[in-house]
């Protein structure tokens, strides 16, 4: 099968050798789909991965609509899906972790996504790509989802570890996008982009120096990790690195700072 063959995370090289395999779904969510994409790439819109309830700003879609919006994309159970953006891999990992949340296993991201896809000179095609839709079933999957009460819960878990995706400055309070700032009592910070690595179009950094640096922040694979920011756009980039990592036991709280930070009975640290 095909998914057995590409990784969770896939190199250029990889995906070019197999972009005419039929079970492959290449999903397109970069703001440039129409100046040059992946051939063979579907367009979507990010703003169809996330339901905003301001102040909340990434709460899933309900279910109808992510059946609607996964039946739209022409998602098979048994399809292999690889998804990319152009900046970074926050708005593609997002929409990955919403497939795992409905129960969809088969995904790889595109390490260094479209920058790395471009700079390697790999080709690319103008030509839209109309996906056909067919019908999906959908499976709530709970256990990668971590919402308020489940965080309020586990505050002084000692088996549980919360990461703060955002910038220093957002996790100080320094700078504040919500009614109050701050951050989740326990959590540690650990900015999303620490993972990547500009030298190599914006590839993940190696496995050892992505374990070094969360296990030296005492985030280690004994322990359920959280991860949150603002919006759960960096803190879903945040969840698949740990994934990646092959940590055992991961969540991640959709209504991050925009529900934490606007709910007047949260408890913060500065």
């Amino acid at each position: 099968m095909t998914r057995d063959r590409l990784p969770l995370l896939v190199e250029p090289d990889e995906l070019q050798a197999m972009l005419d395999h039929e079970d492959i779904l290449l999903v397109d969510l970069s703001h440039t789909y129409d100046q040059g994409h992946i051939p063979g790439a579907v367009y979507l819109d990010y703003a169809r991965v996330v339901n905003p309830q301001p102040p909340m700003t990434g709460l899933m879609p309900e279910p109808p609509q992510l059946g609607a919006l996964l039946s739209s994309l022409g998602l098979g159970a048994d399809t292999h899906v690889v998804a990319y953006d152009d900046e970074g891999g926050g708005k593609a990992a997002r929409f990955l972790w919403t497939l795992e949340a409905v129960g969809h296993s088969h995904y790889s991201l595109l390490d260094g996504g479209l920058t790395a896809w471009l700079s390697e000179h790999h080709p690319t095609s103008k030509q839209a790509t109309t996906a056909i839709p067919k019908p999906y079933d959908l499976h709530i999957n709970e256990a990668v989802v971590a919402d308020k009460n489940y965080i309020l819960d586990h505050l002084n878990d000692p088996a549980t570890a919360i990461v703060d995706c955002r910038t220093p400055e957002e996790y100080t309070g320094e700078h504040t996008l919500a009614r109050r700032g701050g951050h989740i009592p326990g959590a540690v910070n650990i900015e999303w982009t620490r993972t990547l690595d500009e030298q190599r179009h914006l590839r993940l950094k190696p496995a050892r120096e992505l374990r070094a640096l969360y296990e030296g922040m005492g985030i280690t694979p004994d322990k359920e990790i959280i991860t949150y920011c603002h919006s759960h756009r960096r803190s879903a980039h945040s969840y698949f690195v740990l994934k990646t990592l092959r940590y055992p036991r991961l969540r991640s709280y959709p209504g991050s700072w925009s529900e934490w930070g606007n709910d007047p009975d949260t408890p913060i640290e500065p």
